[in-house]
């Protein structure tokens, strides 16, 4: 069967697909991953196809962040999702039996598929469905307000979604002679949904609709034959384990500010540290910080004593993968709510917002992740997600004859 997935946004968004991928190749599929052009050398790099979709997500995360106001934010999101719509149609064109998709262009996807006559599953990383359980990912913090407070901010957050999406969704599907008066452009049609994160991290919600579950993590592919740099492997041997430090795509253009900000930090906690450069283009100088480019998280976690990260979904869950501690540092979007997770789980002794980010507040969280209740219980997590697969039930949804 020829796969295709789609997903769009930063390097978290696009990592998870490339573990996805790789099973579904080794069970014998041909699988393309569609995404924006920065990431054609990582979906390469796993033995995937990758068909290339508009927009350059890093640029965009900058515009959105000198934005005047949300109204110009939204502007910049329509225009963003106006130009991926034709990429994924021309994706889709490309040949496919089965469509997977991210949650972010997933009604494109679901046009496109419809257009074509093709299969559409949802393949979230974050929770997209409204609960009384807990408060919807990407709402204005991660408060718990109570079963109804939860629901009715969820149902709200959606609408306002719904409302970004449908213009373009409406003109997508004109464009192609589809119907255009749908339930919702976002929730309403693609089923099932599979979410790829572990029901010990957020189980699955009973009041989300049927159709609906949780998978399990995709963990992001290694590329092949990667070996690491020795300069890592030298640093990591001279002494005690570091802390990693980075946060990934956000605050970009800030790298000189938060590289001495990290480095007193560093200095304060007496922690060596392995600090990655992410988007931010985060750097740091002195004989205890080592900085580096991308590596995989699934080999350099483990290594490290702590992880200091922006707490997205893709990161989250590398660092519960490697049974050690987090400060999670977040941003925006999901990233509240991965970090209010993990302190609720006792592997992250606090959340520190980005807003609240000093080299004082740092070193006192990196300190307190020593604390050997908190180490323990990464530890026992980790074990715990070890015997999880998560790609086991896209794999039997296949089998099942999903697409055929």
């Amino acid at each position: 069967m020829r796969i295709l997935i789609v997903t769009a946004g930063s390097r978290g968004d696009v990592a998870p697909f490339t573990g996805l991928g790789r099973r579904l190749l080794e069970a014998g599929h041909q699988v393309a991953v569609a995404a924006h052009p920065p990431f054609a050398p990582l979906v390469e790099a796993c033995g995937l196809e990758h068909r290339p979709l508009p927009g350059d997500p890093q640029e965009l995360i900058r515009a959105r962040s000198r934005a005047a106001s949300p109204e110009e934010a939204r502007a910049l999101m329509a225009g963003s999702l106006d130009a991926l719509a034709g990429g994924v149609v021309e994706a889709v064109a490309g040949g496919a039996d089965l469509l997977l998709t991210a949650f972010g262009p997933s009604a494109l996807s679901q046009a496109a598929g419809d257009a074509f006559g093709v299969p559409v599953v949802g393949t979230y990383l974050a929770p997209a469905f409204a609960t009384r359980e807990f408060p919807l990912v990407g709402g204005r913090g991660a408060e718990d307000l109570g079963p109804e407070g939860n629901l009715a901010a969820g149902q709200a957050l959606l609408r306002d979604g719904e409302a970004l999406v449908a213009g373009v969704a409406t003109r997508l599907r004109d464009r192609l002679g589809l119907p255009t008066t749908i339930a919702s452009p976002l929730l309403g049609r693609t089923r099932p949904v599979l979410h790829g994160f572990s029901p010990l991290v957020v189980p699955r919600p009973a009041d989300w609709p049927s159709g609906v579950d949780v998978a399990g993590y995709w963990w992001p592919a290694r590329p092949q034959g990667w070996q690491p740099p020795a300069d890592v492997v030298d640093f990591l041997q001279a002494g005690p384990a570091p802390v990693f430090i980075g946060f990934g795509s956000m605050a970009p253009g800030e790298g000189e500010r938060l590289g001495e900000l990290v480095a007193a930090a560093v200095r304060r906690a007496g922690v060596r540290a392995v600090v990655q450069a992410g988007w931010a283009g985060l750097g740091g100088t002195g004989d205890d910080i080592l900085a580096v480019g991308d590596l995989p998280h699934d080999w350099l976690f483990p290594r490290m004593a702590a992880v200091v990260h922006h707490a997205g979904a893709g990161t989250s869950g590398a660092g519960l993968r490697a049974g050690v501690p987090a400060v999670p540092v977040p941003v925006m979007a999901d990233q509240p709510f991965w970090a209010a997770r993990l302190h609720h789980l006792g592997v992250a002794p606090r959340v520190l917002p980005f807003s609240d980010l000093t080299a004082e507040h740092l070193a006192t969280a990196i300190t307190a992740t020593r604390a050997e209740t908190v180490r323990r219980r990464a530890a026992d997590l980790a074990r715990q997600l070890a015997a999880e697969d998560g790609a086991a039930p896209v794999l039997a949804l296949i089998d099942e004859g999903f697409g055929r």
